[in-house]
């Protein structure tokens, strides 16, 4: 696993174990005996023989977006961060397939953001076009990172991932926390789709990929019954019993987020068409249960 220690990673590593898998991370720095390889994504290089015995190998490497102003300097290193260990992980995985005709699934981190955010008339699939904004244009970018390993006959499963709720980590404690003291708040007037989706889902997915021969290609993992920024916002509000007393304008976020506001205030109609057709369920198909499971210590 590639990208191990964030909020995603974290919680997968510790799933992936309680399911009987063993993990080994993915380090730049000296490696643990047993349970780390070291690695050095900027140049390209692996250990040598790293995918014997490997079933899957899981890529979730990336700089956040959201957290930091993306300036010039902070937009090439979430590029670098994500293109980077991406080519290197595909391009090792598809030279393996060409040499022994065989390799680990490669299931790959991606993002939702890949989408346009206009209005639609209906909500977008797999099948959709990516944006041509600075996220869109990033995303599709990264995926195509990964492109030489699916090309080589490697299975590649890309996640398109909803911003993922859950009280461990991610955005959803910052907005609980808001929510709690008074100060939460819709963004514009609310009405715009909002993809989200539960760690319990994102979780099962991440599994469900690995152990499924037919899952390949982009999927989309966000609520099967689409919400909208107005309606989570009450949601959570309601759960907690906390009024609902702010609207931050679109200016505000345009002038305080620059590119990431586009991600808040844009209209991502989407649905997990290809995960729900392939008959994976999702335990949180709604923003309801998805708020309600969230709120769970």
């Amino acid at each position: 696993m590639a990208g191990a220690s964030g909020f995603l990673g974290t919680a997968l590593r510790i799933r992936l174990a309680q399911e009987g898998h063993h993990v080994v991370r993915l380090v730049r720095r000296e490696p643990g005996v047993g349970t780390e390889a070291q690695w050095d994504p900027q140049t390209g290089s692996l250990p040598p023989r790293l995918f014997d015995d490997v079933d899957a190998v899981i890529n979730l490497c990336g700089a956040g977006i959201a957290d930091r102003p993306l300036t010039t300097r902070r937009k090439a290193l979430v590029r670098s961060s994500r293109i980077d260990p991406t080519q290197t992980l595909a391009r090792a995985l598809a030279e393996r397939q060409v040499q022994t005709g065989s390799a680990p699934v490669l299931v790959q981190a991606s993002a939702t953001g890949y989408y346009p955010t206009d209005s639609t008339d209906q909500p977008m699939t797999e099948t959709n076009v990516p944006g041509q904004s600075w996220i869109s244009e990033l995303v599709d970018e990264w995926e195509e990172a990964a492109r030489p390993a699916a090309d080589a006959g490697v299975r590649v499963v890309w996640t398109r991932t909803s911003p993922v709720l859950d009280s461990s980590g991610g955005m959803f404690p910052l907005m609980r926390r808001a929510w709690w003291f008074g100060a939460g708040a819709r963004f514009g007037d609310g009405k715009q789709h909002m993809p989200l989706v539960h760690l319990t889902d994102y979780l099962r997915f991440v599994l469900w990929a690995v152990e499924n021969p037919t899952a390949s290609g982009p999927y989309n993992l966000t609520l099967p019954e689409p919400t909208t920024n107005g309606a989570f916002s009450d949601e959570l509000a309601t759960q907690l019993r906390r009024p609902r007393l702010f609207t931050v304008p679109k200016v505000v976020l345009s002038t305080v987020l620059g590119d990431f506001a586009e991600q808040l205030l844009g209209d991502a109609w989407l649905v997990p068409q290809r995960a729900v057709d392939q008959g994976f369920g999702f335990l949180a198909p709604d923003v309801q249960t998805a708020v309600r499971f969230a709120l769970r210590r």
